[in-house]
């Protein structure tokens, strides 16, 4: 079976890849620099915002080049490692140069004496060498970061922006634009690698990275799994939902599948495989829960925060975590569903033997986590980070700047007891640990950003939607399936959030003519993203998990696909039902009662679908039964047809149609049918 690939679309997280001593002290030194310029820029800016980026690009390219070898066979190979040096040298370079021509305080050092966005359009040959050592450089260090997909994808946008007037109709062609131009759009000014995406990253993404790396190295994150431990850990597959609810907490604030996998998979699959699940189930069940994480609100994995930047019209903060919460309850309702039938299915096979399924295969004692457990002050600094987060945001406060003050707090807070307290030691390894998870972010951003210069430049991202949005008039679901499979596709090779900058840049203009609320055409986008990381054949958050817990990469996929399936099911669905966003068809606040009509509907959906896609409800179930159960599932879900209380004053705006109906009698006969049969529970 093959290995998973060295390289991920997702931050990893671990020790860097570079030696003890100088190196291993100046990669410290711009991390600790990354972390506070950007905090303090954010909040105190005084440098003009092509300058903050290209100050911002300039730390992650050479913490990259510094800390990711060329190919893992150099890795210790004196000439790659020089050749790392002159990379990371020519990175400051070239970002120094946007700084210093851009700059008021080096206006003497101004060519021609004029800044760069002056001459725009009239670059010199010295700012088109700048600019096209510049493009290599950032696809150099997104390829050694997420590989190959994003360089790819950026050198084929700038051979359509080269080649433009020599492509097929379908293509939309253009006039092309010459080697100069390119570079000036894509590198020296802010469309390009300075532009929207990196400016996310550096306004939104970066602090809330740099804030989950404070609540870890206070303990807190550990007092999530400590917690899921204490309120699931004895009920029937006690480990796995441990799993699904600690995944849930964590990703949220990491927003990155493969870390969150990476990060609590060590300790959920051993815990799981010793409660009896087979290594592809516990891993798939882990995979799941890891990929979700970035739909919990509050912090959605800082994806929330994008969806402020983009949305049109534009949407406050609160609404997004309004809209997100349903869709997030019934996710990993159902996840919970699904681990629940699975344990009582493991059970009735009689497959829970402490002595055939223990992680480790040298005992069948149950694994621990390393370290003391976390106690109260833990749990403190938890709910009063994520409480100060939500308060601020709530009284008005700005994004950053919400976040750097419950930043403050967790630091304060942290000094009720010297196990928790972040000091000047504590302080500079969570920088670190921050700029390790960031800096293959901040790249595949940087990497984008090219992209999204030759879509302005072209023109393309306005012909796209012109193609779109007559094919919405005809037919929205069959649009829709094209935004679904153009999100999975590139999320393959994509973090999340850059797959949902990309797509949401792309096809955001269109999105307002598919006559659907805006802020869910987003939800539907972004859900996509997240759920390519468990899509086979390259489900990356499923190869991590894999890799931990020793099965079959393309079996833990498949497993991790079906364990998710509501994913897939639930975007379609609050399109078409916006009331599970809690928001009326025109895109205002529904009503209370369509809200809980809908979500209702939803939730009792989740059961046929857990029970359907595990084979098991009081027994296990064969072929008809399942074939039954999931027509229930889709029925319950089924938003369109006739509605039942059409024209019944006060109950006409229910969203609930005959189909939904009838699925509830189909659900309801079949649970009957199980229970007249017989078949004793068993507990696993």
């Amino acid at each position: 079976m093959p290995e998973a690939p060295p390289t991920v679309s997702e931050p990893t997280v671990g020790e860097p890849t570079v030696s003890q001593g100088w190196r291993q002290r100046v990669v410290t030194g711009l991390a600790v620099g990354l972390g506070l310029f950007t905090l303090a820029e954010v909040n105190y800016p005084r440098l003009a915002p092509l300058s903050q980026l290209a100050l911002f690009a300039l730390f992650a390219l050479v913490i990259c080049y510094l800390t990711l070898p060329m190919a893992q066979r150099f890795r210790g190979a004196a000439w790659s490692r020089g050749l790392d040096l002159i990379l990371a040298g020519l990175s400051a370079l070239v970002c120094g140069w946007v700084v210093m021509q851009t700059e008021p305080r080096f206006k003497n050092l101004w060519l021609d004496g004029l800044a760069l966005g002056d001459r725009a359009g009239a670059e010199n040959s010295l700012d088109i060498l700048v600019g096209a050592v510049g493009l290599v450089l950032v696809l150099e260090a997104a390829r050694r970061a997420v590989g190959m997909a994003i360089p790819l994808l950026a050198l084929l946008f700038l051979a359509y922006g080269f080649w433009g007037q020599h492509v097929p109709e379908w293509l939309f062609p253009h006039r092309g634009y010459g080697v100069e131009r390119l570079v000036s759009q894509t590198f020296l000014h802010s469309q390009g690698v300075f532009g929207i995406a990196l400016r996310v990253m550096f306004t939104y993404v970066f602090l809330f990275v740099v804030f989950g790396a404070l609540l870890e190295v206070t303990g807190a994150t550990r007092f999530i799994i400590d917690l899921a431990r204490r309120l699931l850990g004895n009920s029937a597959g006690g480990p796995a939902k441990v799993s699904v609810l600690s995944s849930g907490l964590m990703g949220s604030l990491s927003g990155s599948a493969v870390a969150n996998t990476a990060t609590t998979g060590t300790f959920t699959i051993p815990l799981m495989r010793s409660a009896g699940f087979a290594p592809h189930q516990a891993a798939g069940i882990e995979a799941a829960a890891s990929s979700g994480g970035a739909l919990v609100p509050p912090v959605m994995g800082a994806g929330a925060y994008m969806m402020l930047e983009i949305i049109q019209p534009p949407v406050a903060y609160l609404e997004i975590v309004r809209a997100a919460l349903l869709p997030a309850i019934l996710y990993y309702l159902s996840l919970f569903l699904v681990v629940h039938f699975a344990a009582k299915k493991l059970a009735a096979k009689k497959l829970a033997s402490p002595t055939s399924a223990v992680a480790t295969g040298s005992s069948p004692t149950e694994p621990t986590l390393v370290g003391e457990p976390a106690g109260k002050v833990e749990g403190l600094i938890f709910f009063a980070s994520l409480g100060s987060l939500l308060l601020f945001l709530m009284l008005g406060y700005t994004v950053f700047r919400s976040v750097s003050l419950a930043m403050v707090i967790t630091v304060l807070t942290s000094q009720l007891s010297s196990r928790t307290r972040v000091d000047w030691r504590r302080g500079v390894h969570a920088l670190v640990k921050a700029a390790r998870g960031g800096v293959t972010l901040v790249v595949a951003a940087a990497s984008v950003g090219v992209i999204l210069g030759v879509v302005t430049l072209t023109g393309v991202g306005s012909k796209l939607p012109a193609t779109l949005i007559p094919l919405a008039q005809d037919n929205l679901f069959l649009a829709l399936l094209l935004l679904m499979v153009s999100s999975i596709v590139l999320g393959m090779g994509l973090p999340s959030a850059v797959c949902y900058l990309l797509l949401a840049t792309l096809v955001g203009p269109a999105l307002a003519g598919l006559g659907v609320v805006p802020l869910a055409a987003h939800l539907f986008i972004f859900y996509f993203g997240l759920m390519s990381m468990v899509t086979p054949p390259v489900a990356l958050a499923a190869y991590t998990a894999a890799s931990i817990a020793g099965s079959g990469i393309m079996r833990t996929a498949v497993t991790a696909f079906r364990y998710s399936l509501v994913g897939f099911i639930l975007p379609f669905v609050f399109v078409y039902r916006p009331q599970l966003l809690m928001l009326a068809p025109d895109g205002n606040t529904a009503d209370w009662l369509s809200i809980v009509f809908a979500f209702g509907l939803a939730a009792l959906a989740m059961v046929p679908v857990a029970a359907a896609s595990t084979g098991f409800l009081n027994r296990p179930l064969r072929l008809p039964h399942r074939i039954l159960l999931a027509l229930a599932a889709v029925g319950l879900l089924y938003p369109g047809g006739q509605m039942i209380f059409a024209g019944v004053p006060w109950l006409e705006g229910l969203p609930i149609n005959v189909v939904n109906v009838g699925a509830a009698v189909l659900l309801v006969g079949v649970l009957l049918e199980r229970h007249w049969r017989g078949g004793t529970e068993v507990t696993a």
